[in-house]
């Protein structure tokens, strides 16, 4: 079963945002999503075939879900699920440049004995030509402008609902009827170039790692084991991501550049992540000036602990500190949703950015459990 509905914004806002709810297996899952993405000027991507191969074979062993809506996706194309020459996912594609601060306040540190995640998804408010230095199609949409909430509910396996810019394979922000939540970050702004080669390879890529979590984990513990058992690629765009779950705990996972792998963890503390590397800086109370191209990362997370240390947090509190820390209006960012997720109650809550002028919507607030919208 599919529907879509609009749920916020219109042709004359910065953003017109879609909620698109899928019911039934995964391939009738897969399918569902590669129809729309064909609808919105979607193609299957050239594969080497030794590659693409071991894609299948990887999924199959690691992520039986996104490999049964490959073969949801061979379906919508008329092709044969196990041919070599095509690649029937990554169903969009996300550039380098985005900047994002994200909050996770633990239990002990709310007001209500719930544990929350606030975060900003700030990124630019061009169009993908002028992201990769290029001058704007007739037409051409700016590429944050229409984003999706997506919620699945598959015949088996965890329901989840998820926000993505323009992988609608991926996600950006997710969070599973188990109450686990992940979100992904820019990891290295200062150092962060537009990716030269995006050829799909073995294992997850940046944008699938969240929905590949929200898929096949319930827990903090069980994200840490996938992580660490994952191939991952990022095509030179390095991303971290902030994990959280429904018992209170939390991490962030990051990849350095000798390939090592890193857990960040807090305790039992509010944990503040922007865009530098927190294995590279971990105390909040010990970090660099801001240069020209930090894009104000250090100041973002000093703001954000300032804010968070001391007393408990409200979830009033929580999405005062977000809006203390969006971009500068002169900057060509814009916070083009900002969100605060509870992972015992399997929430988000979001406002979507309709422009300078109109501000953001209402918040809309979703349910990854097997029933509607909250």
């Amino acid at each position: 079963m599919k529907n879509m509905t609009q749920i916020a914004g219109g042709r004359n806002d910065f953003q017109l945002v879609r909620h698109l709810t899928l019911h039934g297996s995964q391939v009738e899952i897969g399918r569902a999503l590669t129809e729309e993405a064909l609808r919105l000027g979607w193609a299957p991507t050239p594969a080497d075939p030794a590659v693409n191969r071991a894609r299948r074979t990887w999924f199959e062993r690691h992520w039986p879900q996104h490999h049964a809506r490959m073969d949801g996706a061979a379906a919508a194309l008329g092709l044969d699920p196990d041919q070599d020459e095509l690649a029937l996912d990554g169903l969009g594609y996300v550039p380098a440049g985005s900047g994002c601060s994200a909050l996770w306040c633990p239990p002990s540190a709310g007001t209500d004995g719930h544990g929350r995640v606030g975060r900003n998804y700030d990124f630019f408010t061009t169009t993908t030509s002028e992201i990769m230095g290029q001058a704007a199609r007739p037409g051409e949409l700016p590429m944050s402008s229409r984003p999706y909430v997506i919620t699945t509910v598959p015949d088996t396996g965890l329901a989840s609902t998820v926000i993505t810019m323009s992988e609608l394979d991926g996600c950006m922000d997710g969070v599973n009827e188990a109450g686990l939540v992940v979100m992904l970050l820019i990891a290295d702004f200062s150092s962060a170039e537009p990716p030269q080669d995006v050829s799909p390879q073995v294992g997850v890529g940046s944008a699938q790692l969240p929905r590949f979590l929200v898929d096949t984990c319930e827990n903090v513990e069980q994200a840490k084991q996938a992580l660490l058992g994952a191939k991952q690629y990022d095509h030179g765009v390095p991303l971290h991501y902030l994990v959280a779950d429904a018992h209170g705990r939390a991490f962030v996972w990051e990849r350095g550049a000798d390939g090592a792998e890193h857990i960040i963890e807090f305790g039992d503390a509010p944990l503040c992540v922007t865009n530098h590397l927190l294995h590279r800086h971990p105390d909040p109370m010990d970090l660099p000036e801001d240069t020209e191209s930090s894009f104000q990362t250090f100041e973002r997370l000093r703001s954000l602990y300032e804010r968070s240390k001391g007393a408990p947090m409200s979830p009033e509190d929580l999405r005062a500190s977000l809006l203390a820390v969006r971009p500068d209006p002169a900057l060509p960012f814009r916070t083009v949703w900002s969100t605060v997720f509870d992972p015992a109650d399997r929430t988000l809550s979001t406002r979507f950015y309709l422009g300078d002028e109109k501000g953001y919507t209402d918040e809309l607030v979703f349910t990854a459990s097997r029933g509607t919208p909250a």
